[in-house]
């Protein structure tokens, strides 16, 4: 079952429906949710005349996760959070393979129907082709 799960936000109200899911999937199993935020960064390698720059962002995403944390509530379940470097997809699925994630549930837009293969190139298609776990769209 999912004890370990992965919620990747970005701080919009889209994160709130998988919020929920992830909170009902935890309370389940007595799991542990795990909010990862990215810092997209401009290249792979941070060069030192932007650390400062990506320290500041880090320093804003801190606060806005507390936030988010606060908003999963009490329940049956631990949570915790996590702010990496990197590039948006790669970085979560690499995350969700390092501490070996049960399942990653985030966001997703509906597809319009008259142009079903038009937003493929999405984050959270990235996600569902490349992460090594299961992964969990709502939307």
């Amino acid at each position: 079952m999912f004890r370990k799960i992965l919620v990747p936000v970005d701080f919009t109200p889209k994160n709130e429906r998988a919020l929920r899911q992830a909170r009902e999937l935890a309370a389940l199993t007595s799991g542990e949710i795990t909010l990862v935020h990215v810092v997209e960064t401009l290249e792979d390698e941070i060069d030192a005349d932007l650390a400062g720059f990506y320290r500041r962002l880090e320093a804003k995403a801190e606060e806005k996760m507390a936030a988010s944390l606060a908003a999963l509530g009490e329940g049956d379940f631990s949570q915790r959070s996590a702010i990496v470097l990197g590039h948006r997809a790669r970085a979560i699925t690499d995350y969700a393979e390092h501490e070996r994630i049960d399942v990653i549930v985030l966001s997703s837009h509906r597809v319009d129907p008259d142009q079903p293969g038009h937003d493929w190139m999405t984050i959270s298609y990235k996600i569902a082709i490349l992460a090594r776990c299961p992964v969990l769209l709502v939307k």
